[in-house]
Parts: structure tokens; C-alpha cells; sequence
């Protein structure tokens, strides 16, 4: 599979360095020159040549930089949102919302679902580092969310580790989390842990 990720940052190289074993990856930027050990394209390009689509921009200002991304270059395919939309002094941009919303708000030509973005993206992305723990998933579309659970397959999630939420709605629950993430993260002074749903 052709894989396009948004953004060359550490979520990005990370999550591009452990589907590269499986998959061909891009990233893109607003800045293709840059020299990050991957492809890097142009975000048009990036998405017009992938078969799905990863936001790991800044959750801050994906929504303007994906909105810019040329019309039609999305056509239907799926957007897999993993980004946390917070302000400098870590608020939530979208207290009444969510950045997957807002992102499916303005993209109607993507299928977006929301994910990966509960726990480090170390942890994402080898979800062995801690014991047995969840992962969300939240989109109005099912098969934009089969494409994202395959992904997240690829990683090391089980298919008991995946909780599907619901629609696009549900992704307020996921965003809204990285407050208490924070809060978790300074009393254990460490990132390397995550949540697990027990039933």
C-alpha cells in the first residue's frame, strides 16, 4: 500500500519508519526539499499518489494547511487523523469539537477517521513497550475505518486492542484525553504508558 503522511515531524518519521517495513511511505510537506530520511513531496502530491492518507500535522494548524491541499486530490480516500489539536498554553482548540471533525467539516471529499493519538506515538507505534492496552478508532465511514484498523494491525494491534467509537462525533472523547494524558505523564514522569478498556 501507498502510504502518505502528512507532516515531517517526530509523529510522522516515526510512524513513517514502522510502516515502511510494510508499505511504501511519503511524507509531505509545505517544505519537499527537506531532508528527513523519507520521500518527501508536496502535500498535493503526497496525497494525490497515496492510497490513505495519515495526518501527523500539527493539530493546531492541520486544518488550514489540509484545507490548502488542491481540490480532488483527497477523492475519496481515507484521512487518518493521529493529531491533537491544543494552543500554546495547552487548551484545547476545539473544547466543544474536535480537529477530526473540523478536518471532515473541511474536507467532505476525504473519509476521515480519528486515531493513534492517545497515547506517545512510541507507544502507537510498538505497542509492546507496555502491557496490554487500546486504541480508538472514530469515523462516519466503515470502511475508511477497516483501512485504519489494518494499519494499525501493521503496528502490533490486536483486533481485541481496537475499540471502534462510533461516527466522527465520537472523536471529541479521544482529543479531550491528551488533557489527562498530560496530567498522567508528569505524575509518572514517563510517556510509556497507555489506557485499556476492561469489560
Amino acid at each position: 500500500m501507498k502510504l502518505g503522511i502528512l507532516g515531517t515531524g517526530h509523529v510522522a518519521t516515526v510512524l513513517g519508519g514502522a510502516w515502511s517495513k510494510t508499505h511504501e511511505v511519503t511524507l509531505g510537506s509545505r517544505d519537499p526539499a527537506k531532508d528527513v530520511g523519507f520521500t518527501v513531496r508536496s502535500l498535493t502530491d503526497t496525497v494525490a499518489s497515496a492510497d490513505v492518507v495519515v495526518n501527523a500535522i500539527l493539530g493546531s494548524v492541520a486544518v488550514e494547511v489540509i484545507s490548502g491541499v488542491d481540490a480532488g486530490a483527497f477523492a475519496g480516500k481515507t484521512l487518518v487523523d493521529v493529531a491533537n489539536a491544543t494552543t500554546p498554553s495547552f487548551d484545547l482548540m476545539y473544547p466543544n469539537s474536535s480537529l477530526a471533525e473540523k478536518l471532515q467539516d473541511a474536507r467532505p471529499d476525504a473519509r476521515v477517521v480519528k486515531s493513534m493519538n492517545t497515547a506517545a506515538i512510541t507507544t502507537i507505534a510498538n505497542p509492546g513497550v507496555v502491557g496490554p492496552s487500546s486504541v480508538f478508532l472514530s469515523g462516519d465511514d466503515a470502511g475508511a475505518k477497516l483501512e485504519a484498523a489494518g494499519l494499525l494491525k501493521d503496528l502490533g494491534w490486536s483486533d481485541d486492542d481496537i475499540v471502534d467509537l462510533g461516527g466522527i462525533e465520537t472523536a471529541r472523547g479521544p482529543e479531550h484525553y491528551i488533557v489527562l494524558f498530560a496530567n498522567l505523564a508528569g505524575l509518572l514522569r514517563t510517556e510509556a504508558f497507555n489506557i485499556r478498556v476492561v469489560r
